[in-house]
């Protein structure tokens, strides 16, 4: 007879229900039942990530007009804060990549679980491409300009053409079909992708430059207009990273005349 310790280990390297498992159904011990029960409850929550992962395949397969198109998906991250660039990500991923199952929009999913995924799509995808686009450009043409600019070198830049461009809620000056769509790092397994590499690109960007301006704490907020920086901006000024034309920077260089 197994023990409950060799039971649990054996149940957590299983994802579908094998003969076996009848067994442990007929085992009365107390640990036995509870570690079936979490088994269970593993099997359901896995069962819907897959579930939202085929919804996603199929929303990019409706793009694709022939057989093995390629579709990439962009997305940014970054445009609302008060310093560092807007960062973008292109993404062109095979018609099924089974290890992005729980791949989702960057903004639900925890700090860990977008570093982990990081590598997942590097090996499963067809090309990958990131650009920055700096705080001097975001000032000069205006933040939604300069996003579009970026997705658009994103595009140009990967190492495949593709086919056709999905871009979450943009609408791109490229020479390709597209489509515009709201919330579409919730929709498309590409785009969601997309938006893992941008975010995490960004703030590793920001947890460098954070080294050169420690008094700005941009480690903690990524140049977002926390009270924390804010206070810093009072008290030293904005840095050669932070957007000019965003408010309350650009009152703060006016009033300094």
């Amino acid at each position: 007879m197994s023990t409950i310790k060799e039971v649990k280990e054996a149940l957590l390297k299983e994802t579908e229900w094998k003969p076996w498992m009848e067994e442990l159904e007929k085992d009365n011990r107390q640990g036995i039942k509870n570690a079936l029960k979490q088994w269970h409850h593993r099997k359901e929550k896995y069962d819907q990530l897959v579930s939202e992962h085929k919804k996603k395949l199929a929303f990019d397969e409706s793009f694709r007009a022939y057989p093995h198109a390629l579709i990439a998906g962009t997305d940014e991250a970054g445009r609302g804060p008060l310093a560092g660039p807007v960062v973008t990500a292109a993404v062109i991923l095979p018609e099924d990549c089974p290890t992005l199952i729980g791949l989702n929009d960057s903004k639900q999913l925890s700090k860990e679980v977008r570093e982990s995924f990081i590598e997942k799509i590097e090996q499963c995808a067809i090309a990958t491409s990131i650009h920055f686009q700096p705080a001097s450009v975001i000032d000069e043409i205006n933040i939604y300009e300069a996003t579009k600019q970026s997705m658009k070198a994103c595009i140009e830049s990967l190492a495949k053409k593709p086919d056709f461009v999905i871009a979450d809620a943009m609408t791109l000056p490229i020479d390709l079909p597209q489509q515009s769509v709201i919330k579409g790092d919730a929709k498309s397994l590409a785009i969601a992708a997309a938006s893992i590499l941008a975010k995490t690109a960004r703030d590793h960007y920001m947890e460098e430059i954070a080294k050169k301006y420690p008094e700005y704490g941009f480690e903690k907020h990524a140049g977002y207009g926390t009270k924390q920086h804010i206070e810093a901006l009072n008290q030293y000024g904005p840095t050669e990273i932070h957007r000019k034309s965003f408010e309350p920077i650009k009152s703060m260089i006016l009033q300094k005349g």
